[in-house]
C-alpha cells in the first residue's frame, strides 16, 4: 500500500473520531464557562439571558478557523455593548486586528496601543477583564475614534496556552449598553474554544504525520501571521513577559537543554501528546475530576481512562527517545492533580 494511501486512510480515521468528539466537546466548554462566570452575572442571569448568551456562544463555536471564531466574537460583542476592537499582544506591545461598529472599522486595523498603562495595564496584569474610565485606555486611540458617551470601557483578556494573546476593549459607543460579565463569558468562550480548535488541528497532524523531521515547531498562535506595520521591534536583551518565562518552565525547558537536536523533536512531541491526552481526560470527566481533587483519589476515580490513555502514549512514544522521560506521567502530576501528587490517590504509581 503507497504511503499516500496510508495518509488517507489515517486522515479519515482522525477526521471520523474527531468530528463526533466535536458536539460534546461544544456543549463541555459551554457548561464549563457558564459554571465559571455565571455567578458573576447575579441577577442578570435569568433564563432568556442565559439563552442568548449560550446562542452567542454557539455563534463563536459555529466558527472552524480561528478568524471565523474571532469574528464572530467580535459580532456579538455589540449585543452587550456599543463598540469592540480586538488587540493583538506581542513583544510587550499590542496591535489592532479588528473593530466592529466604529465609524471606521477599517482604521482599527494595525493601530497600536500603549499596554503598559492604564487600564491595559491593570489587565495584563491581573489577566482578568478590567473596567473603568475610557480615558483610562490610550488616549491616542480614543482622540482618533472618539469617547464613549458614558466614558466607561471594558478591556478583556484573550487567553491562550496561560498567556494574554490578545485583548478585547469594549465600550457603550453612543447607547448605554456595557454588560462587562456578559462579555467576559464570550472571551472565555472564546479563548476555551481557541483551545479546542488548536488541539483538535494538532491531533489531526500527530495523526497524519510521516517519519521525516521537522525542523520547526508548529505555532497554536491564532495571531502568529499577525505582522503589524507600526509594531516596534523587540528589543535585544529584553527578558521574556512572565507569562511566556512560566509556560516555558511549565514544559520543563530546562530539562530539554541536555537533549540533543536529532532528539528534541521528538521529545516536544511527546510532551504535547501527553498534554491533548490529559486535557481530554479532565474536558470529559469535569464531575470526576472535581471530586477526585477534593477527596484526594482522582486515580480511583479516572483509573480506566487514565490507563487507555496512557497506553496510547506508550505505544507512540515509549520506545522513543522520549520514553524515559515518561511525560505522560508528569504531565498527569502537573496538570490533572494541579501539582500535588496526593491528589492521586494511594494507588496510583508512577
Amino acid at each position: 500500500m503507497s504511503d499516500n494511501r496510508v495518509k488517507e486512510i489515517v486522515r479519515g480515521a482522525v477526521e471520523q473520531v474527531l468530528e463526533r468528539q466535536l458536539a460534546a466537546l461544544r456543549e463541555s466548554v459551554v457548561q464549563e464557562v457558564l459554571r465559571e462566570i455565571g455567578p458573576s452575572l447575579g441577577e442578570r442571569a435569568s433564563g432568556s439571558s442565559t439563552a442568548a448568551l449560550k446562542k452567542a456562544v454557539a455563534a463563536i463555536q459555529a466558527g472552524s478557523t480561528q478568524k471565523e471564531i474571532l469574528r464572530a466574537l467580535l459580532d456579538n460583542t455589540v449585543l452587550y455593548g456599543g463598540r469592540a476592537a480586538l488587540f493583538v499582544v506581542k513583544n510587550g506591545s499590542a496591535t489592532g486586528w479588528q473593530g466592529i461598529a466604529f465609524s471606521n472599522n477599517d482604521a482599527v486595523k494595525d493601530f497600536p496601543i500603549d499596554i503598559s498603562s492604564g487600564l491595559a495595564a491593570q489587565m495584563m496584569e491581573s489577566r482578568e477583564s478590567e473596567s473603568g474610565a475610557a480615558a483610562q485606555f490610550d488616549r491616542r486611540f480614543l482622540s482618533t475614534f472618539g469617547a464613549p458617551s458614558d466614558d466607561k470601557a471594558v478591556v478583556l483578556p484573550l487567553l491562550l496556552k496561560d498567556k494574554v494573546s490578545a485583548l478585547v476593549y469594549v465600550d457603550a459607543g453612543s447607547g448605554s449598553m456595557l454588560d462587562e460579565a456578559a462579555l467576559d463569558v464570550l472571551v472565555r468562550a472564546t479563548s476555551a474554544w481557541l483551545e479546542v480548535i488548536s488541539q483538535r488541528r494538532q491531533a489531526l497532524k500527530e495523526g497524519m504525520e510521516v517519519s521525516e523531521p521537522s525542523h520547526s515547531a508548529p505555532s497554536n498562535d491564532p495571531f502568529a501571521a499577525h505582522a503589524p506595520i507600526h509594531a516596534p521591534k523587540a528589543q535585544v536583551g529584553t527578558e521574556a513577559p512572565p507569562a511566556a518565562m512560566s509556560a516555558a518552565a511549565a514544559w520543563g525547558g530546562g530539562s530539554r537543554s541536555a537533549v540533543g537536536s536529532e532528539d528534541s523533536d521528538v521529545h516536544r512531541k511527546a510532551q504535547r501528546f501527553a498534554r491533548l491526552l490529559i486535557d481530554e481526560i479532565k474536558l470529559y470527566n469535569h464531575a470526576k475530576v472535581n471530586e477526585g481533587r477534593k477527596h484526594k483519589d482522582l486515580y480511583d476515580r479516572l483509573k480506566d481512562d487514565i490507563e487507555k490513555s496512557r497506553a496510547t502514549y506508550q505505544k507512540r512514544y515509549g520506545t522513543t527517545p522520549a520514553g524515559a522521560a515518561d511525560y505522560f506521567n508528569q504531565e498527569l502530576i502537573r496538570s490533572l492533580a494541579e501539582d500535588d501528587i496526593s491528589l492521586l490517590g494511594g494507588n496510583f504509581r508512577r
